[in-house]
Parts: C-alpha cells; sequence; structure tokens
C-alpha cells in the first residue's frame, strides 16, 4: 500500500463537489508535499464550484487550481490509494473502486446549506475549511514509510471522527 517515496492517490468524494470535496482537494494538494495527489468529484454534481469555498480558500492562502464539479464518471474506473467520502449521502452511494482502495468517511456539515446572510455563510465555510486542515494535519501526520492496509484504514475512519477544535 503506502511505499516509502510513493505518491498516494486520494479521491474526496461528496454530493455536488462543489464545496467540501473542492476545499479538501486545494488544500491537501498545496500540504501534502509529493506525498499525496488529490484529486475529487461529486455523486450529483452541482453547477458550479460555490463562491464561498473559494473565497474561504483564498483567505486561508490556499491556491485553487481545481475543476468546475464533476461526477465520477471516468474517475470510477482509476486506480485509488484512498478514498474519502465527506458527506452521507456521498458515503452511501460510493461506489466499489478498482484496486480496492482504503475508504473513509470524514462527514461534516455542507456549510452551503448554511442560510442567511453572506457574514454567516463566510463563517459556515471557514470552519468547514478549519475542520478539512485539521483532519489533514492527522494524515500528514502519517508515517512516511509502509503502512498495514488495516492500520491505515482504522486510522483514517478515525481521523473522520474528529471535530473542529476552536483555535
Amino acid at each position: 500500500m503506502a511505499t516509502p517515496g510513493r505518491t498516494l492517490r486520494l479521491l474526496f468524494l461528496c454530493t455536488g463537489n462543489s464545496a467540501r470535496s473542492q476545499m479538501a482537494e486545494a488544500a491537501l494538494n498545496q500540504r501534502g508535499g509529493g506525498r499525496f495527489v488529490a484529486e475529487s468529484a461529486g455523486t450529483e454534481p452541482a453547477a458550479r464550484v460555490n463562491p464561498f469555498a473559494l473565497d474561504a480558500l483564498r483567505d486561508a492562502g490556499i491556491r485553487w487550481e481545481g475543476h468546475q464539479p464533476r461526477g465520477l464518471d471516468a474517475l470510477e474506473r482509476e486506480e485509488w490509494d484512498i478514498v474519502i467520502t465527506v458527506c452521507d449521502h456521498a458515503r452511501e452511494a460510493c461506489p466499489v473502486f478498482p484496486g480496492h482502495p482504503v475508504v473513509a468517511h470524514w462527514g461534516m456539515t455542507d456549510p452551503a446549506a448554511v442560510e442567511g446572510d453572506p457574514e454567516r455563510k463566510r463563517h459556515a465555510f471557514r470552519e468547514a475549511l478549519q475542520l478539512i486542515n485539521q483532519r489533514l494535519d492527522l494524515l500528514l501526520a502519517l508515517p512516511a514509510g509502509p503502512l498495514e492496509l488495516g492500520v491505515l484504514q482504522d486510522y483514517l475512519r478515525g481521523i473522520g471522527q474528529t471535530s473542529v477544535m476552536r483555535r
């Protein structure tokens, strides 16, 4: 599975691929140090990336070099090392991927579902990105050497149990 010097391919899966999965992809690609290459997709892609997600990334100094929301069409035939669902609907709709990747669920509240004024929405996206970054901190703390599949699976699933820690 994870071997020294090998880049791991990670897919973040959400429903719309317009917020959480896009932010996770951008954050991991910037912070992953060559150990990970992340992509994202949605089970029911939205028409566009949520502008509040792009604002949250920009405000955090994270480059978004992503893509418009996309489905799983070609991606579900690719081999992934890790697939992480970031919403309950995607978890339920997650297909079986070739190569038997490690699958974990990092569910979190959908910031795009928050209603109210723009400041309230911005706050929801900042909190979602904070949780994503805290979980990525734990992912990036993994040793770079070989990892037994079951240990990796348990560790990644445990990360999904973490909740936002106020700074």
